[in-house]
């Protein structure tokens, strides 16, 4: 026999293989879990081969994690991990395992009635994504797509300024990925291609669907006064729940106005920007105080006149999920999104200044004593922007995101209508842009730039073509970056949806 296992190898490949089926027994709520489980688990006793004896017993004081979150976290590695020690060995019993693990997980999948869940579809697809993986890095399949346009878009992108880019692109021609740049300065590894990344107001699009998810339970309306749920703040009795979602209840920015003439108002010391926002991103601030100092400034317009984009909308929802709930709203975001789509690689902090490995760094320029000093600001409080932009996720749980939103996972069909129905100023619907496509239809996108660190989601309506990107760059107080960024943008919708011009959104916090 070709193959020599220790009892740690026979391990990992019975955490990988019987994980994989309780990955799929977790993620298949909607049927059975526990038919689920049973039947993959008979699928792996029934294997033969060398791979089979391995997996014949079950993982004995192995203690998986309780979500289907802490499982893929958990299960996903370990796959990866154990092909990558038979493909060292015996490539033959490194496929072996492979279809052995793929015919429990089908045989899980088959345990519903009828057509199995939109997550348990989801996490089939993950599942085969860890198994092709070749050492963690991009899935076999994506790696071997000859792109090279999005590599030279990539690099292009780099030399005009950017520390680093990665960008997943999943189309007709399947799914691939990659980075270019470097994941922090003064080194030359590229940025990873799963790596975490602070998405900014692509926070915005999560919480306005858990916003409408509430609308269909019918515990929120839509048209109903906002006042009526939040009576604390004394809000405008004009402004509405939907004036909140799209940015049409005139309530000042608390993270600063700009206005018409040129004038800018400052809104909280966090987002002065300079060496004071440097000096103060581990301050703590809680979302009640940032509604106050908005509310305590001058309405930008009455509710409903006009549209202007306002972080404290956001953080208004946010406190309005929490008081509906009863509970806060990251518990909410992982109950109702975060878990059920499998979204391992996403959180939503409250204070939390860490961002979970791997990940680029991201970095802020200021002057200080007539210096230029560039600091690492990775690691900071997003308490300061609330739910205006605090969440941390990847590129590839932002297609999945965008993906499950719209084909009808996550919300009804005239729900969904709604939330891509635009205002006639900024196209902006309830939590996201709807936009002319560079080739002619639509993209329906939102993206967000954060303190050196920017993401960006767009799709076809239908979900079936999605880019989402990574970029990590030095910010400033002058958002030197922000003409760079917004031709990063043109060229890659271009590459990707086709035409030579485009309107990408611009990257709000």
């Amino acid at each position: 026999m070709s193959v020599t296992l220790t009892d740690q190898d026979k391990l990992t490949l019975r955490v990988a293989a019987w994980g994989a089926v309780s990955l799929m027994s977790a993620a298949g709520a909607a049927g059975s879990a526990h038919k689920a489980g049973t039947e993959g688990s008979i699928a792996l006793t029934s294997a033969t081969g060398l791979v089979g004896h391995v997996l014949t017993k079950a993982p004995k004081g192995v203690k998986y994690g309780k979500t289907v979150a802490e499982l893929a976290d958990q299960v996903l590695p370990a796959l990866t991990a154990a092909m990558s020690l038979l493909k060292q060995q015996d490539p033959a019993e490194a496929d072996n395992f492979r279809r052995t693990v793929l015919v429990a997980v089908e045989a899980a999948a088959r345990s519903h009635r009828g057509e199995p869940s939109p997550t348990m579809v989801e996490m089939a697809r993950k599942i085969t994504e860890a198994l092709d993986a070749d050492g963690g890095a991009v899935p076999k399949a994506a790696a071997g797509q000859d792109r090279p346009e999005l590599r030279q878009l990539l690099q292009e992108i780099v030399d005009s300024g950017f520390v680093g880019v990665t960008l997943r692109v999943n189309d007709e021609r399947g799914e691939w990925a990659g980075s270019a740049g470097a994941a922090e300065l003064g080194h030359a590894e590229k940025p990873p291609v799963d790596g975490h990344v602070r998405i900014g107001s692509n926070t915005k699009t999560f919480t306005a669907t858990l916003v409408l998810q509430l609308v269909a339970e019918g515990r929120i309306a839509l048209d109903t006064p906002v006042a009526a749920y939040l009576p604390e703040f004394d809000l405008d009795g004009r402004i509405t729940v939907r004036m909140l979602l799209q940015h049409t209840s005139g309530v000042f920015n608390f993270t600063g106005e700009y206005y018409d003439d040129g004038t800018f108002a400052p809104g909280i010391p966090a987002t002065t920007a300079g060496k004071e926002w440097v000096d103060n991103r581990f301050t703590t601030y809680r979302p009640e105080e940032l509604v106050r100092l908005a509310l305590s400034k001058p309405a930008r317009f009455e509710p409903g006149t006009d549209w202007s984009y306002s972080n404290t909308n956001y953080v208004l929802a946010r406190l309005l999920i929490e008081k509906v709930t009863g509970r806060s709203v990251a518990e909410e975001m992982q109950r109702r999104i975060l878990g059920p789509l499998g979204l391992s690689g996403t959180v939503q902090p409250t204070s939390e200044t860490d961002i979970p490995e791997p990940h680029a760094h991201a970095y802020y320029r200021y002057e200080e004593d007539g210096q230029t000093r560039t600091v690492d600001v990775t690691r900071h409080n997003p308490s300061w922007i609330s739910s205006g932009g605090d969440m941390i996720s990847t590129t590839r749980d932002l297609h999945t995101f965008i993906s499950a939103l719209l084909d009808g996972t996550l919300l009804p069909a005239e729900l969904l209508a709604e939330m891509c129905t635009p205002e006639s100023k900024a196209g902006y619907g309830l939590g996201l842009f709807v936009q002319q496509a560079p080739g002619g239809g639509t993209v329906i996108t939102h993206n967000g730039g954060i303190a050196g660190h920017a993401a960006l989601m767009y799709s076809t309506p239908d979900g079936g073509t999605t880019l989402t990107a990574a970029l990590n760059y030095v910010d400033d107080a002058d958002l030197s970056m922000a003409a760079a960024f917004q031709k990063a943008t043109q060229r890659l919708l271009a590459e990707v949806f086709g035409g030579e011009q485009a309107e990408p959104a611009q990257p709000e916090s």
